[in-house]
């Protein structure tokens, strides 16, 4: 375990943005971690714990230590008639991890195929994806307390999962580093097809029986013709929050723009589309210098080359303005800003 001073961050974010970090190290297992937030260097910084570095946007370099989180290794650790249960390092690569169950036909997670970032910070963000989120297949996580280096179990009431937020993102935000997440997975699949263009997209490929395989081929299908690749255009795939109102601002906005896309919540609200809000305010292929809009997916921001996390977080802010001006509602950021 090597600390290295004025470390360039660049490449640890799918922004491509240039930041760098007063402190870096690398820990690969959980011994690493706990001998860490023994030193002076982690005792006297504020830290940082990053994983692919997916959903994050610099805006400035960082004053501490930033901790990258490569703790690797996928295993099940327990199976019944009907379930598997799969424990992941959280320094995994999530579809990595995706791909490893489809492998072993375990059912859960394939609709969630090429999302970017690691295992770890799945439960943190909850991620989600057509019509399924990770709270769905999780069954309990491991972490080290960064004040103690006491190892703790989190069950899935203790994550308080709701829609891309957990306790990790609020009360105990930075106080844990996650070290591995265990899923509940299925031997029986139950498909989940309703969402998007996964019908459409499992015809086009001409599949005749339904499989996790296949759906998650329709998927990753998908998101390539929608997204860009962060390897050729740097950003953090969707970069705000679809929006949930109450019934009556969705039937204002139905009155006034019945083409607005939406979605009845159980608890009677409705969650708009934001890419819809965003693209109908007339932002999609927006630029402004090197940060823009993308010009196939509206939720997502860009760095089209030299952009800096402060003009791309400026971007972002006039989307919220525009969006809110023309329609009344207020986007969320989804992405970290540092």
């Amino acid at each position: 375990m090597e600390i290295i001073s004025n470390y360039s961050l660049k490449q640890l974010n799918t922004f491509g943005i240039e930041s760098f970090a007063k402190l870096f190290v690398r820990v690969n297992s959980e011994q690493q971690i706990i001998d860490l937030i023994k030193t002076n260097e982690f005792k006297t910084n504020q830290h940082l714990i990053i994983g692919g570095g997916s959903n994050l946007l610099f805006t400035k370099n960082v004053d501490g230590i930033v901790i990258k989180n490569e703790l690797v290794g996928i295993h099940v650790v327990n199976e019944t008639e009907e379930f598997v249960y799969v424990k992941s390092s959280a320094g995994v690569v999530w579809h990595e991890f995706v791909m490893w169950c489809i492998d072993k036909n375990y059912a859960g997670v394939e609709n969630l195929a090429l999302i970017p970032g690691c295992v770890g910070a799945s439960p943190m963000q909850n991620i989600g994806a057509y019509g399924v989120e990770i709270k769905d297949t999780f069954f309990e996580l491991e972490a080290i307390e960064l004040a103690t280096g006491n190892k703790r179990v989190f069950t899935k009431d203790e994550c308080k999962f709701g829609y891309r937020e957990s306790v990790f993102k609020r009360d105990l935000k930075n106080k844990f580093i996650i070290t591995s997440v265990t899923f509940k997975l299925s031997k029986q699949p139950v498909f989940h097809m309703e969402y998007g263009a996964i019908k459409q997209e499992l015809d086009a490929m001409k599949v005749s029986s339904i499989t996790i395989s296949a759906i998650a081929q329709a998927i990753i299908n998908i998101r390539s013709s929608k997204l860009p690749n962060p390897k050729e255009i740097g950003n953090a795939g969707s970069f705000f929050k679809n929006p949930e109102v109450n019934a009556a601002t969705y039937e204002r906005l139905k009155n006034e723009f019945p083409a607005i896309v939406a979605y009845p919540l159980e608890n009677g609200n409705f969650k708009l589309a934001a890419g819809w809000l965003i693209e109908q305010s007339g932002l999609k292929g927006f630029t402004e210098g090197e940060a823009g809009v993308h010009k196939l997916q509206a939720l997502v921001l860009v760095n089209y080359g030299s952009a800096t996390g402060s003009q791309v977080y400026n971007l972002s802010t006039h989307v919220l303005d525009t969006v809110y001006k023309k329609f009344g509602v207020e986007l969320e950021r989804e992405v970290n800003i540092v």
